[in-house]
């Protein structure tokens, strides 16, 4: 039987680039946003793609450590905030903002960005369900105990077959 812990989800860049132009498709409807603010360093690329798919010139980043291991999430740390351009953009709550990044795992980032920008668009391209209440769109939910494998974070290497659930 799999250890529940052991669940993962390798995306390649090409899976990925697919599933952060999905999620520009659907926050095409969701706007206009005068801004995105890309949570780092997970954001960045998704933000890119977004920012590119919306024709969005204003890109801002608000840059938040929590995996310090990768494998699991830490004491949060603020290591640079969002510039007061940004912040005050539309009534100064965020509204016309749109937050970018990767994946909600437990929320707990995505609390942060929203205390600064309460009324910012919330966006990843997956979300997890502890953390999925705090997103406005996103485009894949796994389960919370699946470890997604980003193509940044990986290099090409063999895989070994699945059979019945576990890796032979």
């Amino acid at each position: 039987m799999t250890n529940p812990a052991d669940k993962a989800f390798p995306v390649s860049w090409d899976q990925f680039h697919r599933d952060a132009r999905a999620l520009a498709w659907r926050l095409s409807a969701a706007g206009p946003f005068e801004g995105i603010v890309c949570i780092t360093r997970g954001g960045l690329v998704p933000a890119a793609i977004v920012a590119r798919e919306l024709e969005l010139r204003l890109i801002e980043t608000v840059c938040i450590a929590s995996y310090h291991d990768y494998q699991k999430q830490g004491q949060l740390q603020v290591i640079k905030d969002i510039a007061p351009a940004v912040r005050n953009l539309g009534n100064g709550k965020g509204a016309g903002v749109l937050v970018v990044d990767d994946l909600t795992d437990t929320g707990k980032t995505a609390r942060v960005v929203r205390e600064m920008l309460p009324e910012a668009h919330f966006a990843t391209v997956y979300a997890k369900p502890a953390g999925r209440p705090l997103v406005d769109t996103f485009v894949t939910e796994v389960s919370q105990d699946t470890w997604i494998y980003f193509p940044w974070d990986m290099g090409l290497s063999f895989q070994p077959p699945i059979r019945n659930g576990e890796p032979v």
